[in-house]
């Protein structure tokens, strides 16, 4: 059975008919959003992690019909004018990118907790803790904890508050 649902993904309007069953992962990837991968298939790995409406959200288990009215955020979507986004090149900056594989899901949680913690100092278990539902079979954790500790660290700098 098919459903037609509106969503924005990454700045675009869509107008889609998607079956009652079908994934916001295969959606995704049927739009050509190659970012988004499947890789456990049960929301146990992170790989595909997308944010809507800006809560990371596992788009194996999420059904397409949910996207309906929402906002949808991936990798592609991050970049502003040839400019990597300030988590994106943190991650380069901090060698945060081993084979590749699971990072923009990590990638788009580490957007989603930089931009809810941006005016406060984090613990580093806190940052951990953020990161649970995304797994790295290279073992980047750390070098992805420090990306994300100079986006916060970033966004300190950039606080017009404190001039």
């Amino acid at each position: 059975m098919q459903q037609n649902i509106t969503c924005t993904i990454n700045g675009k309007q869509y107008f889609l008919s998607v079956d009652v069953g079908q994934s916001l992962l295969d959606t995704l990837r049927n739009l050509g959003v190659t970012s988004v991968k499947e890789g456990c298939g049960v929301g146990e790995c992170g790989a595909c992690t997308v944010l809507m409406d800006n809560i990371p959200v596992d788009s194996c288990i999420t059904l397409a019909v949910w996207a309906d009215g929402k906002t949808i955020r991936t990798v592609e979507g991050e970049s502003r004018d040839g400019q990597l986004s300030r988590v994106q090149q943190a991650y380069v900056d901090a060698g945060a990118v081993q084979c590749g594989f699971c990072t923009p899901g990590l990638i788009m949680t580490s957007t989603a907790f930089a931009e809810k913690h941006k005016d406060r100092k984090v613990p580093r278990e806190e940052i951990r803790k953020g990161h649970a539902g995304n797994l790295c079979r290279c073992t980047g954790y750390e070098t992805i904890i420090r990306a994300v500790e100079m986006c916060l660290e970033d966004s300190e700098d950039r606080d017009p508050d404190k001039d």
